[in-house]
């Protein structure tokens, strides 16, 4: 299949469940474990070169309750720097819409645990960042080939 070549069952419920279950299940083995089973990713382009998973927990826009969902992340100097990607789903993850109404979030690397503010990374920002984190996981160019939104960047900064 061509890297261009939308899957059509991208598209499907199925799809969207199985995203939250692996989310789920990977959360409890991170914070079981302190990072040791989930701490990186091994699907796709990183089955050669794994690459690393933190824990972002949000506060849910409607809830107000707390959410945690295991990504693939970048450090940036102090700075962590999240993609949006959903892989190539035609909407924006829930946590960025979280992001986007209340930035105080916790990152948890390994053992740490960080507050962090994050922001949408503006359009500057962002094309500096996107050849970097495609080197980290370059699928990130075969889900934005899938999709019409411009996936998002996050930048996290220490509070």
């Amino acid at each position: 299949m061509e890297a261009n070549s939308r899957p059509a069952q991208l598209d499907s419920p199925v799809v969207a469940r199985i995203i939250r279950i692996g989310s789920r299940l990977n959360t409890r083995l991170y914070r079981l474990t302190r990072g040791r089973l989930g701490g990186t990713w091994r699907v796709g382009a990183a089955l050669r070169r794994p690459t690393p998973v933190c824990l972002l927990t949000t506060t849910g826009r409607k809830s107000g309750q707390e959410r945690t969902v295991p990504l693939l992340f970048l450090r940036d100097g102090e700075s962590i720097v999240l993609v949006a990607s959903q892989g190539g789903l035609p909407n924006n993850p829930a946590w960025s819409y979280n992001v986007r109404d209340e930035p105080n979030v916790r990152i948890q690397i390994g053992r740490e645990e960080r507050n962090y503010l994050a922001r949408i990374a503006g359009d500057a920002e962002r094309a500096e960042l996107w050849p970097r984190l495609v080197e980290m996981y370059a699928d990130f160019d075969t889900y934005a080939a899938w999709t019409d939104r411009e996936i998002p960047v996050v930048i996290c900064e220490p509070v």
